[in-house]
């Protein structure tokens, strides 16, 4: 049993101080999950306190079965679709946020890095983005990724390749100069 399995069983009998040690503990994973899907840090604590709202509500109807982190995820997935939905406009992975997302970083090449990850990232649909920020991101088993998404582990399996395929791509088109290409091709005279 996990330590969050025995937490949640001390909570349903009524030791209410166990509540704080179940948010430290998984607190900070759902907050860097926040934050992929926010456009900010602000909105990102919001669906964060949102997501612990929302366990604390539904903790009767959670069945201890060794899953609590995938039903935290899809929890926390709901409680950021739902803010976006209601209080933001459409979020967009254009170079504009991933520009934003590269500055934040103390190096240049750290911050060109991460702006052309950010970009490949961009490229993938919505679907496959959350599948990516699971497994590479959360860092949860394939099995786990299937509970939160419904999603069989092989498809799970065979999507994340497919998707680790196009960024390499995308990243090798990014990196590889293109004939023509007046920025990267010297000029001789």
């Amino acid at each position: 049993m996990t330590r969050e399995d025995k937490l949640i069983r001390q909570l349903k009998q009524g030791r209410q101080e166990c509540l704080d040690e179940l948010i430290a503990l998984t607190y900070p994973a759902v907050l860097r999950y926040c934050l992929w899907h926010m456009p900010d840090r602000e909105s990102a604590q919001d669906a964060a306190q949102e997501t612990f709202l929302r366990l604390v509500r539904f903790l009767g109807q959670y069945e201890q079965r060794g899953h609590f982190h995938a039903w935290l995820y899809r929890i926390a997935s709901n409680a950021c679709t739902d803010l976006r939905r209601h209080t933001l406009p459409a979020l967009s992975y254009s170079e504009e946020t991933a520009g934003q997302l590269a500055c934040t970083e103390a190096g240049l090449q750290i911050a060109e890095d991460r702006l052309l990850l950010t970009h490949a990232y961009a490229c993938l649909d919505s679907q496959t983005r959350e599948l990516v920020l699971l497994r590479y991101g959360q860092e949860l088993t394939f099995r786990e990724i299937s509970d939160i998404t419904g999603i069989p582990t092989r498809t799970v399996q065979t999507r994340l390749r497919r998707a680790l395929a196009k960024m390499r791509q995308v990243l090798s088109d990014e990196i590889t100069p293109k004939k023509g290409d007046s920025h990267h091709e010297a000029t001789t005279e």
